[in-house]
């Protein structure tokens, strides 16, 4: 969430510029930073593209958490684990990942590994 402002009167560049990305996603940076300057609000270019980045980067973020859980999914049986007849690395390498992400993250399970071996 966007930092409040501590004046009265202050205005959250920031805020602004993911409104004005929000109703308009097509338009161009210099409009853009025209658009705002009318309204007041002087920004530079580099804030401009660094905030746009990051409302892209969370969209594909999210997309990418989605993809792996229908890879995951497809590879795994009903009761959570992998088919007997799957046997290749990459479907190892899913199972693993199950098992960690059951356990709390891969360093627990790597801890866990450890202390069976030892």
């Amino acid at each position: 969430m966007a930092r409040k402002s501590t004046k009265p009167g202050e205005v959250n560049k920031s805020e602004a510029m993911r409104d004005l990305l929000t109703k308009n996603p097509e338009m161009k940076a210099a409009e853009a930073l025209a658009t705002l300057a009318k309204e007041g609000i002087k920004v530079v270019p580099s804030r401009y593209y660094y905030t746009k980045g990051r409302l892209s980067g969370q969209k594909g973020q999210k997309k990418k958490a989605r993809q792996m859980v229908e890879k995951v999914t497809a590879t795994m049986g009903a009761n959570g684990a992998a088919p007997k007849s799957a046997s290749d690395a990459i479907t190892t390498i899913r199972k693993i990942k199950h098992l960690a992400a059951e356990l709390g993250g891969l360093k627990k399970l790597a801890a866990l590994v450890e202390a069976l071996g030892a």
